[in-house]
């Protein structure tokens, strides 16, 4: 079956990042500016009770009739004067991340926190400016790419997407993301472009913030807004957050050159084939459904979730397959853990918040097995092991960091580790991905997470809330998510975590909010 999608390298995508910021030009470097931190200038005093508003895999547009990711737009609106921030754990366009579906995927669902929402129709993809700071990372979609030809078709041949239009129920353009430039040309300070003269004065104008690490970018809500890199760090009233970009440290960890090994790859290619029947299977269904009978769009949506839960699981396998641990951002892990080692030696700083796509912990159907996610967990740990042994004392008894924020599973999901025996015990996790994108179940497996541990399985973590699609037929759900975070004036900070649904139910939306929780 034809493959629709494909990622690029891991060493593509920190290369090609690194040439649109220019990352460690001399220019940069001999100013002393910090290319991976910002400092919010958004006039507000910045003190320790503040708000922020989390959001994530939301880049999905209008959905056979219905718009999902506006009708959580229009759920954070009101909470625009009380919120300094919105934190976005990625997959900001769905399919590839094109730069054509920027207007109809972002910029319009979107509009009221763009200056010139007014008329979103003329705002360029690459010229937004919010007037309420939007902190985004990038998700696995806003890397993708298209294969030429089928991006040609697509394009060239309506026809053709016509009477394919059961089959292609998802927004693709041209381009894909073009290895994530259009990601970068949105949302990153865009230097590659620049004259030396123009750089000159672009870095003496927007980088002149002061902090203990030199320079850095100063994000001014209406007037300059880009983000400095891919990942990147910024404070606000005593709390450190540390934007992460997951897509280049998710390899699965390398099979071994061995007999079992061997049998491994034969298993996995064998589990792929068996995948790829399904999808097949999938679109001969499809194929003989209706949209426009209510029954049949139902049903289009059931297969359009699960032909997307196979692409995933296809994609995760080839990338075990491939798995070569050299390619590994190393640069990028080490910053975090310089970075959260210095924030543990600031008296200032009272807690830690770090948000990144790949969740470590989750309980969504298809998550928790795959290669990537335990890749991520491991790399992660290695990270916090390394800080927990440094900082010794410090701690006393904390957690290293005090909240995780994630996307990438298409839920609302609160989980808590217990003594998982790493830098990452009796932490908070919460995954927001279900703002847009179709929604997807939890595991028949439930709520406790497992992992093997001395020849016995050990607990790990525990969900303790879940919103996702459930039901069957007229009794299926939808509860499209977001969340408001109010953080308190206390050290370990405490944090009320509001989530507001929008529920697709019986064809139409009801709008509720969910029993606030503190953690």
């Amino acid at each position: 079956m034809m493959q629709f999608v494909v990622e690029p390298a891991i060493a593509t995508k920190i290369e090609k990042m690194a040439e649109r910021t220019r990352w460690r030009d001399q220019t940069i470097l001999q100013r002393g500016i910090d290319q991976a931190k910002l400092v919010l200038d958004d006039g507000k005093p910045d003190t320790p009770d503040f708000s922020f508003l989390v959001i994530g895999d939301s880049g999905s547009g209008h959905h056979r009739g219905h718009n999902p990711q506006r009708q959580i737009a229009e759920q954070m609106l009101p909470h625009r004067q009380d919120c300094r921030f919105v934190l976005h754990t990625g997959d900001v366009i769905y399919l590839v991340g094109s730069r054509e579906y920027y207007p109809k995927n972002f910029i319009e669902p979107y509009r009221e926190f763009l200056v010139g929402g007014e008329n979103s129709h003329r705002i360029p993809y690459d010229r937004m400016v919010f007037n309420l700071p939007f902190f985004l990372v990038p998700g696995n979609h806003d890397y993708y790419d298209l294969p030429l030809i089928y991006g040609l078709a697509v394009q060239a041949a309506l026809p053709f997407r016509y009477l394919l239009r059961n089959q292609l129920d998802f927004d693709v353009g041209l381009h894909g993301s073009e290895q994530g430039n259009a990601y970068a040309a949105a949302f990153l300070d865009y230097l590659k472009c620049l004259s030396q003269p123009e750089l000159e004065q672009h870095l003496d104008r927007h980088y002149t913030a002061q902090t203990s690490t030199g320079r850095c970018l100063r994000y001014q809500p209406g007037t300059f807004t880009r983000l400095p890199n891919r990942y990147y760090t910024f404070q606000t009233g005593g709390i450190d957050f540390f934007a992460l970009d997951s897509n280049t440290f998710n390899a699965p960890i390398p099979l071994p050159e061995t007999s079992e090994g061997d049998d491994f790859r034969v298993e996995l290619k064998q589990q792929r084939a068996q995948l790829e029947k399904e999808q097949r299977d999938i679109l001969l269904e499809t194929a003989t459904l209706n949209p426009a009978k209510p029954n049949d769009a139902e049903r289009l949506d059931d297969l359009h979730a699960k032909r997307e839960q196979l692409n995933e699981i296809i994609r995760d396998i080839d990338k075990q397959l491939a798995s070569n641990e050299a390619t590994t951002d190393v640069e990028q892990l080490e910053w975090l853990q310089n970075r959260l080692i210095e924030s543990w030696q600031t008296e200032a700083v009272r807690g830690r918040v770090l948000f990144f796509h790949h969740p470590p912990y989750v309980t969504e159907a298809t998550k928790w097995q795959q290669a990537q996610t335990m890749a991520v967990r491991w790399r992660l740990r290695q990270v916090l092991d390394a800080v927990a042994e440094k900082i010794g004392t410090l701690a006393q008894g904390r957690s290293i960091v005090d909240l995780v924020l994630n996307g990438h599973a298409h839920c609302l999901e609160y989980l808590r580790t217990g003594d998982t025996g790493h830098g990452d015990a009796f932490t908070n996790w919460i995954v927001c991905g279900g703002s847009g994108f179709s929604l997807r179940r939890q595991r028949l497996e439930g709520t406790e997470l497992t992992e093997p541990h001395d020849n016995e399985e050990r607990l790990v973590a525990t969900s303790e809330l879940f919103l996702g699609r459930s039901g069957q037929g007229l009794q299926k759900r939808r509860p499209y998510s977001g969340i408001r975070i109010d953080v308190k004036d206390s050290c370990p900070p405490k944090f009320v975590v509001r989530p507001f649904v929008a529920e697709w139910f019986q064809r139409k939306w009801e709008t509720y909010e969910v029993e606030p929780f503190i953690i």
